[in-house]
């Protein structure tokens, strides 16, 4: 017998591929072939995406051309979302991705790219909300209204400054109903494959009602 079937193959170097950002092998706008000047190079590279999930934080740092680094996360489960009408930022656990406008097989893989809508805890907002207003949102409809206790607590300078804060006051009554489910619709403004981080705001106004929307729409097809 030969030896032929223990030693190892070598595939030729063609066979091996890799991710290319050039347009030299791109036809023409008009429909009419190219003919490449210049082989690969190197700053014409391209590498895998990151495909972020939900889970513990696991961030890799690749290095790149002139010495950069970028920060590829593979695994984030919180971030700084800001609360725009309310000039207010947090940090929040992601909990789920619920939608995306690009690809819905981002949405059932549970990716984290920017422009993706998501879930995040409301906890903190409505913690930082009772403190700055001295008001309890989100409060379901058939709960018993809680005793005000911490009004004797409170010096009446403290009070007089909240008095002040609620003349102004204004909430959204859609974000007011998420806020009782523990839960808001976010969107994802980083990139979490280039920065290591998911950073996005808590959506509000038209945005919220275009959204919220969609969702139904998909739930009814479903």
């Amino acid at each position: 017998t030969s030896n032929l079937a223990s030693s190892p193959v070598f595939l030729p170097h063609r066979c091996t591929m890799g991710i290319g950002r050039d347009k030299e092998h791109k036809r023409r706008a008009t429909g009419g072939k190219r003919i490449a000047i210049r082989k690969k190079r190197k700053y014409n590279m391209g590498r895998p995406a990151a495909m972020t999930k939900i889970g513990e934080k696991r961030v890799h740092a690749v290095r790149c051309r002139g010495g950069n680094l970028k920060y590829r996360a593979m695994r984030l489960d919180t971030g700084n979302f800001s609360w725009g009408s309310e000039v207010s930022t947090s940090r929040a656990r992601v909990l789920d991705v619920v939608y995306n406008a690009s690809n819905n097989e981002l949405v059932r893989t549970k990716t984290l790219v920017k422009g993706a809508i998501i879930l995040i805890d409301a906890s903190p907002y409505k913690t930082w909300y009772q403190n700055h207003y001295g008001v309890e949102i989100g409060k379901k409809k058939n709960a018993k209204a809680s005793k005000e206790t911490d009004e004797a607590k409170k010096s009446h300078h403290v009070l007089r400054k909240l008095k002040n804060r609620q003349a102004t006051r204004t909430l959204d009554q859609r974000l007011d109903d998420q806020f009782a489910g523990g839960r808001l619709l976010a969107c994802i403004t980083s990139r979490p494959g280039q920065t290591g981080r998911v950073d996005g705001y808590i959506l509000e106004g038209k945005e919220l009602e275009f959204y919220q929307k969609q969702l139904q729409h998909k739930k009814k097809k479903h």
